[in-house]
């Protein structure tokens, strides 16, 4: 009996931790979608977690930075003067899905939070509901609906919205090219949709990979700006046994803009790269823990 109690309590902890903990699971090559990390002026910091807090999320500190908590992502407002918004950047967008779209931007609304009526519309994906917003400092966030209806999948029990994607705009001839490297790079596994490449890795089930050149993508056919210093400065993903993983992609020819470090940041091991089209990157261990 004691060992039935004791077996049932450790479970019980354990379900506890899971459901708290943000960052999801690691897929077969133990990787998983960590962070965004954006940039935040002073004077936004209130307006910009207010509109974080109405989507859904948690606030809490790392290291003495403001994070929201939200199921598949830690979202970082660093204080900063970001050069420019997210579009026209490599990271044109980042993406939540919700289980109801028009009720969601209901209560945006109703609490205030600004966003143009007219960008919510129907998906030509599935035909469901999606809207768009962008913080203060114009990080866009398009919101998309999860209730099972393919290619979107239905939230989990208990889970209202979560981090599912992120828009990356390249110049066409690389589309290809980017989703191999994320493939490789983190295990992700690979489709297509729409003319799009997509890469699906837990909490990013939709890296999806569009090209330049349209009114939609704010770049020219060229390609997109450099994420760094933009109002989404870059993008993380948790790795397990990080210093491994980084001795083997440095042995592979991947040059990092700050090596492996376990003690760059107080509570998690970190290590900086740039992808070949302008995204940085931070690759981390521990922030699974919070």
């Amino acid at each position: 009996m004691k060992k039935l109690l004791a077996l049932l309590s450790l479970m019980t902890v354990w379900s506890a931790s899971s459901i708290e903990a943000q960052v999801y699971a690691p897929n077969a090559s133990g990787a998983a979608l960590s962070h965004w990390y954006t940039l935040v002026r002073e004077g936004n910091i209130g307006a910009t977690k207010k509109l974080w807090t109405s989507l859904g999320g948690k606030a809490i500190r790392i290291d003495g930075i403001d994070v929201m908590k939200f199921p598949g992502v830690l979202i970082f407002l660093a204080p900063g003067t970001p050069t420019a918004g997210s579009r026209g950047s490599t990271v044109n967008h980042i993406g939540m899905g919700s289980a109801n779209v028009e009720n969601l931007f209901a209560k945006l609304e109703a609490d205030g939070i600004p966003f143009d009526k007219t960008s919510i519309r129907k998906s030509p994906l599935n035909g469901q509901y999606l809207g768009d917003l962008n913080t203060p400092d114009g990080v866009m966030i398009e919101i998309t609906e999860e209730q099972g209806v393919a290619p979107y999948p239905k939230l989990p029990p208990g889970v209202s919205i979560e981090s599912n994607h992120q828009h990356m705009f390249v110049a066409k001839e690389f589309r290809k090219d980017i989703q191999s490297w994320y493939v490789k790079m983190f295990g992700g596994e690979p489709w297509e949709a729409r003319g799009e490449y997509i890469v699906s890795i837990p909490g990013v089930k939709f890296l999806r990979i569009a090209p330049c050149g349209s009114e939609y993508s704010a770049c020219p056919e060229s390609g997109s700006a450099p994420t760094k210093g933009r109002a989404v400065d870059h993008i993380g993903f948790e790795i397990k046994n990080l210093k491994a993983y980084c001795q083997k992609i440095e042995a592979e020819g991947i040059s990092f803009e700050q090596p492996y470090s376990q003690s760059r940041h107080k509570s998690f091991a970190s290590a900086e790269l740039v992808d070949p089209w302008g995204t940085s990157i931070e690759l981390t261990e521990g922030l699974n823990r919070f």
